[in-house]
């Protein structure tokens, strides 16, 4: 038992290293997404039809083809304006690089999701708490900035972390379908490179699954602690909706 424990955590002190690619790419992705993600919920929620098609459009195209094909999609229109455009700027290095062609094509793939979480949102926020602030002569910003926006970011919260956790599962698809530059592995791209050298399948995808596991986790910690923030204001006598971390067996 002890020379197997050495070797699990020696195998866990490995993968360490490749979980920092995977978190870069998951919190990369995830914070410009989440900003440009708003900007198009609220033009598909907008008077505008021609910007809310757009919108509409784009989210029904990226929720509507899988992340694997729009890694290599991405990648090929890449190559495609590198020969034309970027070589000849000397910027070819950073565009075709991994580290900025996966959190890209991530980005664009959770601003879909996301925008449809955060327009499901919108659409549910309280008419009458808007009308009352209209009758109260609050301006459009007052609006947004004490009804709109905290409504619905408390509808969208539970769903968006969701969304949190399956990008974060997303990286593993990075250096699966792009190149591997140098020693720039992620954790699954760890798994299979061990698996490739003494084919101990068990030991190195059980570890992987054990990263993202626990990483996930901590992601439901820390959104549910943000959750319960945002619902503070119910009254103590109230259940307070919590973020469930145990599947229900018994409705």
């Amino acid at each position: 038992m002890t020379g197997f424990a050495e070797t699990l955590w020696a195998e866990i002190l490995i993968f360490f290293r490749p979980a920092l690619f995977n978190i870069y790419f998951a919190a990369v992705s995830l914070a410009i997404g989440f900003v440009l993600a708003v900007a198009v919920a609220f033009a598909r929620n907008g008077k505008n039809p021609i910007v809310s098609h757009l919108a509409a459009g784009y989210i029904y195209a990226f929720r509507g083809s899988p992340l694997f094909i729009q890694f290599f999609m991405f990648y090929s229109i890449m190559l495609a304006l590198n020969a034309v455009w970027w070589r000849p700027l000397g910027i070819s290095g950073v565009v075709m690089h991994p580290l900025f062609i996966g959190p890209l094509t991530l980005v664009m793939n959770t601003v879909a999701y996301t925008a449809e979480i955060l327009y499901g949102a919108l659409r549910t926020v309280p008419r009458g708490e808007l009308e009352a602030a209209r009758a109260h002569g609050m301006s459009p910003l007052q609006i947004f900035r004490t009804v709109t926006w905290p409504n619905m970011i408390r509808i969208a919260w539970p769903a968006y972390t969701n969304e949190v956790v399956f990008m974060f599962h997303a990286t593993a698809l990075v250096y699966l379908t792009l190149p591997v530059v140098g020693n720039q592995r992620d954790i699954m791209n760890t798994a299979r490179f061990l698996f490739e050298r003494d084919y101990n399948a068990i030991l190195h995808f059980s570890v992987a699954g054990l990263y993202f596991l626990v990483i996930s986790m901590l992601v439901f910690f820390v959104f549910g602690r943000i959750y319960e923030r945002m619902m503070r204001h119910l009254s103590v006598n109230q259940d307070r909706p919590r973020l469930r971390f145990a599947p229900k067996y018994i409705r």
